[in-house]
């Protein structure tokens, strides 16, 4: 007779709360503010730059202490507290999938623009000759992408699923994510709930189909790069001198007003129906995480 199973691997109640949604989520909190806290004091002390630099000021050395604190909290809570490889951002997938990224961001935003323009409401007034590329594409494209795609996206939205669901975390995830916009130039509580649903649920549901951070990392940045440094439209409340001189004209409910076309409706309908594109992949492909009490239980191995 085979002896009974045994309680005697079983992690300890420390470690399963560190490993349980919320705990990770805290994990990668106090680990992010710890690492910040040294950046900032590593920044003072070789004596860059201090406050809110203008986007052409940034430099790569600048934005690297932004999202260094970032990439390597999230590598400590995926390697010593998940204690797995990071598939999301296996570098086999990184030139592929930010190539594919980059085209689709590119390619979405610019419809946004063509219907913008369509309507008289997107106006060209010439070409910029001196636009100053590192730093608004640092900051809007590479910070952006990458920081705000492991923040909502590797933490929130892939925890969040885990322990509640596809839905509950597409929820969750999109209303942080309009809401950490709420502080921006020019918001309001309109371009707030425009963010979550045209971004915040575009983004969950992209990586929910393709389990890829570059993907979504390569199509925020290059949504934004689009928007700013080359059609010369505010990204995110923040003024841009892009290479297109460039200004809106119309109601603000198609402009976007101060905020910039992400606050437009045009923008709203179109992001729409790709995320009504990537929700119909998820149910076919069969990748919606149901909440906990639908889910099957699993037989204990033995």
């Amino acid at each position: 007779m085979s002896a009974p199973p045994t309680a005697v691997n079983r992690p300890s109640l420390p470690l399963r709360l560190l490993r349980s949604p919320v705990g990770r989520i805290l994990v990668f909190a106090v680990t992010l503010s710890a690492l910040g806290f040294i950046a900032g004091r590593i920044y003072n002390g070789i004596g860059l730059p201090r406050g809110s630099l203008p986007f052409d000021q940034v430099t790569p050395l600048i934005e690297a202490f932004r999202l260094l604190p970032i990439v390597i909290a999230y590598w400590l809570l995926v390697r010593t507290i998940e204690r797995r490889r990071i598939d999301e951002l296996a570098p086999r997938k990184a030139i592929p999938h930010l190539a594919l990224g980059l085209i689709g961001g590119a390619a979405l935003f610019s419809l946004v623009v063509g219907a913008l323009y369509a309507l008289g409401v997107f106006v060209v007034d010439g070409v910029n000759h001196d636009v100053a590329w590192l730093g608004p594409i640092l900051v809007t494209g590479v910070g952006a992408g990458v920081g705000e795609e492991i923040i909502s996206r590797g933490v929130l939205f892939r925890i969040v699923e885990e322990g509640l669901g596809t839905w509950a975390s597409l929820i969750i995830s999109a209303a942080f994510f309009g809401g950490v916009h709420i502080w921006n130039p020019g918001a309001t509580a309109w371009s707030a709930i425009a963010i979550a649903l045209e971004a915040g649920l575009l983004f969950g549901l992209l990586y929910n189909v393709t389990r890829s951070l570059w993907l979504c990392m390569g199509v925020h940045a290059a949504w934004n790069m689009a928007q700013g440094p080359f059609y010369g439209i505010p990204v995110s409340g923040f003024e841009q001198h892009g290479l297109l001189a460039s200004h809106m004209q119309g109601p603000e409910w198609l402009t976007g007003g101060a905020f910039g076309a992400e606050a437009s409706v045009a923008a709203l309908c179109i992001c729409s129906m790709a995320t009504a594109v990537c929700l119909a992949v998820a149910i076919r492909r069969g990748t919606l995480v149901p909440p906990p009490w639908r889910r099957v239980p699993q037989a204990p191995v033995v």
